[in-house]
């Protein structure tokens, strides 16, 4: 228990997460209203990890989701089954005209100055339509699950989907796993969903369930309800501000074992420093910073998550997870795309300190 954390050593899933699949749409470095043109990407916060360790970190992985059967619910399925995911999903009939509907993310990747534009189209969505009672926990978990995860977007998309998350952490934690949670608060989201009140009353029952929780200050606070750090950081790249709350953090949440997250000071869509910080039953870790070159930085985060958890997953010291993370979500960005496209290799060199030089 080097880490806090129970981990099984075997099990059928290594990896298990719930949360909506969605299809991102990007036009690359032209802004949507000047578009001709986009590419398809398949996403969302839990399949990305789920996606992430499976690619990368060859682990047994699954999401639970719903699916729409119709051709853009046929393409998110084949690119799931494409990452080495297994689906296990609630499944819709589209009605030809008003849906329900896989999520669109729109989202260009700007260029220099010009920072990217999301936004969203989740109109009558499927996922937010899901609820507890909607999967057979014992015949997803069977043979047991080392880690279950999901995050904040899902929780806001509906009553029903918080509901459905404190179901699924309670039958994974009866499974055996270790439970994680991504506040990844989305203001948007939120807003049309109850507001800031009903984001915090929400992820609290959540995270009553949560032994590792993935959030900067911003979101420890907005989606907490956790005071600001008494010490103001001196930059995005100092982890005082983000190391001052986790007392707060964990009187508030005595379960959790981990915080993590990324430290990111962006100096141009295409520059950025990177690094990553985390509290590790009882101990400060701080990974270090490295200057990025950046090709598409959304998904990053997800892969620093995924990195990370592989590190927890397989064992690692606590200073060399937090690497594996800084790592994977740093060559996350150097690839178009919400997932991964690095090797397990590339990320163990990378997080000893490997370079760009040529692979012959």
């Amino acid at each position: 228990m080097k880490h806090g954390l129970e981990i099984r050593p075997e099990a059928a899933w290594d990896f298990v997460s719930l949360g909506a699949l969605i299809h991102r749409l990007d036009p690359g470095q032209i802004p949507f209203r000047k578009a001709t043109e986009c590419r398809i990407h398949v996403s969302g916060g839990e399949f990305n990890c789920a996606a992430n360790l499976s690619d990368c970190f060859r682990l047994r992985t699954a999401i639970v989701s719903a699916l729409v059967d119709y051709p853009i619910g046929e393409l998110i399925a084949e690119r799931v089954k494409a990452m080495g995911v297994t689906g296990f999903y609630k499944r819709f009939q589209h009605d030809g005209v008003r849906g329900p509907n896989m999520a669109t993310v729109y989202s260009d990747q700007g260029f220099g100055v010009r920072g990217p534009v999301v936004f969203y189209n989740r109109s009558n969505e499927a996922a937010a339509l899901l609820k507890p009672g909607d999967f057979d926990w014992q015949k997803v978990f069977a043979g047991g699950v080392r880690w279950f995860h999901s995050g904040g977007i899902f929780a806001a998309l509906s009553p029903t989907t918080a509901e459905l998350i404190v179901e699924g952490m309670k039958a994974a934690k009866a499974a055996g796993a270790v439970c994680s949670f991504d506040l990844n608060f989305r203001e948007k989201l939120w807003r049309i969903s109850g507001g800031a009140d009903r984001a915090v009353s929400v992820i609290a029952k959540i995270v009553e369930n949560v032994d590792v929780l993935v959030g900067n200050e911003e979101d420890l606070q907005k989606g907490l309800g956790v005071p600001g750090p008494e010490v103001a950081a001196k930059s995005k790249l100092d982890p005082a501000a983000f190391f001052g709350m986790i007392d707060k953090v964990i009187a508030k949440f005595p379960r959790v074992k981990v915080v993590a997250t990324t430290l990111r000071e962006v100096h141009s869509t295409t520059r950025h420093s990177w690094g990553a910080v985390a509290w590790i039953d009882g101990k400060s870790h701080v990974a270090p910073t490295c200057e990025l070159d950046v090709l598409d930085r959304v998904g990053g985060g997800d892969g620093f998550a995924s990195g990370f958890f592989y590190g927890l997953l397989s064992g690692a010291e606590p200073d060399e997870a937090l690497k594996l993370g800084w790592a994977h979500g740093a060559l996350l960005t150097t690839f178009p795309g919400d997932t991964t496209m690095a090797s397990l290799e590339q990320v163990l060199s990378f997080a000893k300190g490997g370079s760009a030089r040529i692979q012959r």
